[in-house]
């Protein structure tokens, strides 16, 4: 039986992927359309699926159209991964955001309105409760 994953036994591809894959299930109804997918994608799906990591399969053809031509459906496993990889990349990408609220705004220029005006700060210096 394979060894129990987890987000730091995973690559940075497979955290990918699990993500890519949790997106079809959720807003495509399970369907993936391989255009997105490389052959390295192909063969850690191949390696999960053996595993019952994920579930992934063909669609009938006659079934086939723009959003995939296969389908998959995630396990327990790897729903509670997925969640925990999208928690932990919102807040990396929130860390790294270049904008900044009206709140910080106001904050480093008093007006909300003219905050950049002719002035180059770095908007992730400012990071508090929003």
């Amino acid at each position: 039986m394979p060894k129990q994953k987890t987000l730091k036994t995973m690559s940075k591809d497979e955290r990918s992927l699990l993500l890519f894959l949790e997106t079809r299930y959720v807003d495509y109804g399970g369907r993936v359309n391989l255009q997105h997918m490389n052959l390295e994608d192909m063969d850690i799906v191949e390696k999960w699926n053996k595993e019952k990591f994920i579930f992934f399969g063909r669609i009938v053809m006659r079934n086939h159209n723009s959003d995939g031509t296969n389908w998959c459906k995630l396990s327990q496993e790897a729903w509670k991964l997925a969640h925990e990889e999208r928690k932990a990349r919102a807040k990396r990408m929130w860390e790294n955001k270049t904008w900044l609220s009206t709140k910080e705004s106001r904050k480093m220029h008093g007006n909300p309105h003219l905050s950049g005006l002719n002035k180059k700060e770095e908007p992730s210096v400012i990071f508090e409760d929003v």
